[in-house]
């Protein structure tokens, strides 16, 4: 069986995707295989989002803001999983993308909507947090032998994670 293929998705592909698909691959050798794209990407992945991985240790190699438009068409890899990371809160417009895979939402405030330097990086340490969470609850699930319904019911919950809750 293929590793598993999570897609990240937002609208800029500079912050909280990249952040995810970095995470997801270094955490999930072998079992995951993750990706980011964006319905309108920035071109250029933030500085304060390979800092955050760098400081952790996570490769940042590859990493690249990129449209969603490569995993559309032929040629595209195969997707199991295609999970959104905007904020619904901020009235934020996620992108969809339609295909024969799991979709879930998991919300998250965008760091780089952070002023100031400082602001920034600490912002950026919150969501990173966050996301370090939620794919460590995600490595738990026996996705290979879950149903559809009962793989998207967990990771739908795995997206109710709120900050307070990943801090405890």
């Amino acid at each position: 069986m293929h590793p598993c293929r999570v897609l990240f998705i937002c609208t800029g592909n500079s912050a909280r995707s990249i952040l995810s698909e970095a995470t997801l691959n270094h955490l999930g050798k072998g079992r995951f295989e993750a990706f980011s794209a964006g319905s309108q990407p920035t071109g250029r992945v933030n500085p304060y989002a390979i800092e955050e991985l760098k400081a952790l240790g996570i490769a940042t190699e590859g990493l690249s803001s990129k449209s969603w438009d490569r995993f559309t068409g032929a040629g595209a890899p195969p997707l199991d999983i295609v999970i959104t990371v905007c904020d619904n809160a901020a009235n934020e417009t996620c992108p969809v993308l339609f295909g024969d895979f799991v979709k879930s939402h998991w919300g998250l405030p965008d760091p780089a909507a952070a002023q100031g330097a400082g602001a920034a990086i600490a912002a950026f340490r919150r969501a990173h947090t966050l996301i370090l969470y939620r794919i460590t609850a995600l490595l738990k699930l026996p996705v290979e032998t879950m149903g559809r319904d009962e793989l998207k019911q967990a990771l739908d919950h795995i997206g109710s994670i709120t900050d307070e809750e990943a801090d405890a």
